[in-house]
């Protein structure tokens, strides 16, 4: 657990020290600014709703976590320095969830960043507050499962676009899973439905905790954690 915290905090030092980071915040914040004025401010709505922004939200995830994540192992690899952490007495499993936690911990504060615009909102009309935190804890079981998979895609390269690019596309395959099977209401799209990144987060936006929903974020965050613990061993066998 100690090793595994060393490696997190290192893991943050560096998210705090690299432009990409600070590129990658700024991009997310003017963003998601600019699409919570289009969608609120401009258009006016009648009703005062968070659903009315969280989809701006999540589709700025989509491409702000590979450039968060893009760097993990990648950079590792690159400068050489994967040798010494991978013949230190932390043991692979534990770096692999240390760099996993430390990007946890930036996926908070972007939802932090993300809770402003319900604040705002709140001075236009009452809110359901049950939803905008159940909405808050879902995109952190989503942006979970999203930071594991660019975790993953960082495992694949030494060069940090190339992952960056990996990331991007596997996130964009779980993200419009229930678009590929094109026929409405066919047998394939209902088997593909349950398994979209999206479908299974409108349950936290309507205020309810579903288990199911939070069962498969989680494994989906276990399965590529496994995988991306998989593909370093490989390599440290090499």
């Amino acid at each position: 657990m100690r090793r595994m915290m060393a490696v997190c905090n290192k893991e943050l030092q560096a998210y705090f020290l690299s432009p990409t980071s600070y590129f990658a915040f700024a991009v997310y914040v003017l963003m998601t600014s600019l699409l919570f004025y289009s969608s609120f401010v401009y258009y006016q709505p009648s009703i005062v709703d968070y659903r009315l922004v969280l989809g701006d939200t999540l589709s700025m995830l989509l491409f702000v976590v590979p450039l968060l994540t893009m760097r993990l192992v990648a950079e590792e690899f690159r400068q050489g320095t994967d040798e010494l952490l991978l013949t230190s007495p932390a043991r692979v499993t534990e770096i692999i969830f240390g760099k996993y936690l430390a990007s946890l911990a930036i996926l908070v504060v972007l939802i932090m960043c993300s809770l402003v615009y319900p604040f705002i909102m709140s001075f236009f009309g009452e809110l359901d507050l049950t939803s905008v935190w159940l909405s808050a804890l879902g995109l952190f079981f989503l942006g979970g499962s999203m930071m594991a998979i660019g975790l993953f895609a960082s495992t694949l390269s030494q060069h940090q676009m190339v992952s960056a690019v990996a990331g991007f596309i596997i996130l964009l395959v779980f993200w419009m899973l229930d678009s590929f099977a094109g026929n409405s209401g066919s047998a394939l799209q209902q088997w593909l439905d349950p398994f979209a990144l999206t479908n299974r987060f409108d349950s936290f936006t309507k205020g309810v905790l579903s288990g199911p929903d939070i069962l498969y974020y989680v494994t989906l965050s276990g399965v590529f954690l496994l995988l991306s613990i998989q593909i370093v061993e490989r390599k440290r066998w090499r």
